[in-house]
């Protein structure tokens, strides 16, 4: 028969290792990097045309071609921020701001499905990973012209953490206050 003590029978748990907490929540791991698959190649090929025509980044006149493109292909992340590119551009950042959470929110859905986790990095230099970094750079942008500055700091500094060679340019000058809006030739 065993004695029962107040001792417990294993030593008692060893503290994980603390990993930087970024200021967006998440835990950063340098090391572990997660690259998207490529997009549809259906709709890149009409996403190409409309930039073709449009131009980049798409004005508010590529917006009805860009909402086509979305609607046939909802899962496409670039077509998201795209189309937000296109509302932001047009002056319109309330939409804008709606778009990019789309693209965003699908982005991170995506990233946890390819073994992303909340930690690690997602570089701009693999084409595959732009929709979803463009998403949130967007969502950045169009966060600080409606006044949402504590979101788009947030956005800022997590673009930054998952590409620390800033491929998209967000840590580049200062993000636009309340109701500014950059200029075409500065949104990627």
């Amino acid at each position: 028969m065993t004695e029962m003590t107040d001792q417990p029978t294993s030593p008692p748990p060893r503290p994980l290792a603390s990993l930087p907490i970024a200021p967006h929540g998440h835990q950063i791991q340098p090391a572990h990097l997660t690259v998207l698959p490529d997009e549809d190649e259906q709709a890149r090929a009409r996403l190409a045309e409309v930039l073709a025509t449009g131009g980049i980044p798409p004005g508010p006149e590529s917006t009805d071609a860009l909402r086509r493109v979305c609607g046939a292909y909802p899962a496409f992340l670039d077509g998201w921020a795209r189309l937000a590119q296109s509302a932001y551009t047009g002056r319109d950042p309330v939409t804008a701001y709606a778009y990019a959470r789309v693209g965003y929110h699908r982005g991170l859905d995506r990233l946890r499905k390819h073994g992303w986790g909340g930690t690690g990095q997602v570089r701009w230099e693999e084409p595959s990973n732009r929709g979803f970094l463009r998403s949130l750079y967007m969502l950045m942008l169009a966060s600080a012209a409606i006044g949402e500055e504590e979101e788009a700091t947030r956005c800022r500094q997590f673009l930054l953490d998952l590409d620390p060679n800033d491929g998209i340019g967000a840590g580049r000058g200062t993000p636009p206050g309340l109701g500014e809006l950059v200029g075409g030739a500065e949104v990627p």
